[in-house]
């Protein structure tokens, strides 16, 4: 067993310990239930009942540590209310159990927005090129990217994240880039 695997076994054994008081406490919903309540609450770009779907996604996690989905979701909803380093805590907890590419690529991209909420733009940057080297069609991290790199004042590079992005099928940003002249 190598460091990482036993490492994941030991957080998960912790949160189990942690967590199990919910479990005797004869609650019936399952994990994928609570968590099925709180994806209700989502729109497609936000929540629209953030504390809502942050309890629901509570009881998943409480009663399954180990539910990456679950903790991607809660860092989404922290992000969305400007908690960004609880949002990153628990995208670093979801690396911990999903070796799923389409999983590891959305946690880099939003672990990159709550960079860049932060003003830590390189780590944001850095994270954004990891979700682009596991998914090279994934627009919403070149869209994420090119906006940091407008932040920071790098044009060029802001046009071309939009330009790739747009080339994906996702024009949001070179639009709103060519609207700020960032972009011809």
């Amino acid at each position: 067993m190598g460091q990482i695997e036993m490492f994941r076994n030991i957080v998960y054994v912790l949160l189990m310990i942690i967590f199990s008081g919910s479990l005797a406490m004869g609650e019936t919903s399952t994990a994928a239930d609570w968590f099925n309540r709180a994806d209700g609450l989502w729109d497609g770009k936000k929540f629209i009942e953030v504390k809502e779907a942050m309890a629901y996604l509570d009881k998943a996690i409480e009663q399954q540590p180990n539910y990456a989905n679950a903790y991607i979701s809660r860092g989404m909803a922290y992000n969305q209310t400007g908690d960004y380093q609880r949002a990153i805590q628990d995208y670093n907890l979801a690396l911990l159990f999903t070796n799923d590419e389409n999983s590891l690529t959305k946690i880099f991209d939003k672990m990159g927005v709550a960079y860049a909420n932060l003003g830590q733009y390189q780590r944001a940057i850095n994270n954004f090129n990891h979700a682009i080297s596991l998914k090279p069609d994934y627009a919403d991290a070149y869209n994420n990217r090119g906006i940091v790199y407008f932040l920071q004042g790098d044009k060029k590079q802001c046009c071309n994240d939009a330009q790739k992005a747009c080339e994906l099928k996702n024009c949001e940003l070179l639009s709103w880039a060519r609207e700020r002249g960032a972009c011809p």
